[in-house]
């Protein structure tokens, strides 16, 4: 990572407290930019990677933490199941459902190709907000992107986005609460659990 890349990244973390939800959205976009964009300039150089360096994977699952409330997307997912689990259940799905989303962001990132990606509106009300944005894919149609986010120990975080007006969390919350009624909750931790399969399929056949 660049030193210009890295002090990108400090100044950012110190501004997140103040930082407007547009800023929010607009400051994690470039960080991942940044490090996508990293490793082609290093080749272009013919420079050595240093083994110490994070790899570009590492970066964006660390953007991806401090823009994401994991807790409160996990929460909103498992939806009126999340009442009657008990807090070491909760614990664990919070984590393995994280790393599904951390995994599925990754795989979703490494593809951008350089689209352009624009802000079309914003709103606050009360302790959420939404910040509007569009990805222009020409000439194929544009994909509309809209971020959820809310107040969370005094930080705007996103808990939900909405991919051409479909939610998400809603889409996950449906396949949850899918499996478990078919199936058991230990079966949808074991899903969850699974190595080696790809993110956006793993809830696959039910």
């Amino acid at each position: 990572m660049g030193k210009t890349l890295a002090a990108w990244l400090l100044l950012s973390a110190a501004a997140a407290s103040t930082a407007t939800p547009r800023e929010v959205i607009e400051a994690a976009v470039q960080q991942v930019i940044a490090v996508l964009e990293q490793p082609s300039e290093g080749r272009a150089k013919v420079r050595p990677v240093s083994r110490t360096a994070p790899k570009p994977d590492v970066e964006i699952r660390r953007i991806a933490a401090d823009l994401f409330d994991f807790d409160e997307v996990s929460r909103r997912a498992l939806g009126r199941h999340w009442a009657g689990r008990t807090p070491a259940e909760q614990a664990e799905f919070v984590t393995l459902f994280t790393d599904l989303l951390e995994r599925a962001y990754v795989a979703r990132i490494v593809a951008y190709s350089g689209e352009r990606i624009i802000y079309t509106g914003s709103a606050i009300q009360g302790e959420h907000a939404v910040v509007r944005t569009r990805i222009l894919t020409r000439p194929r149609p544009d994909t509309a992107l809209d971020y959820r986010l809310h107040r969370a120990a005094g930080r705007w975080k996103v808990y939900d986005v909405l991919i051409d007006g479909v939610s998400f969390v809603s889409t996950y919350r449906s396949e949850f609460d899918r499996i478990i009624q078919r199936h058991s909750w230990g079966e949808l931790l074991e899903r969850l659990r699974r190595k080696g399969i790809e993110a956006r399929t793993v809830l696959d056949h039910g």
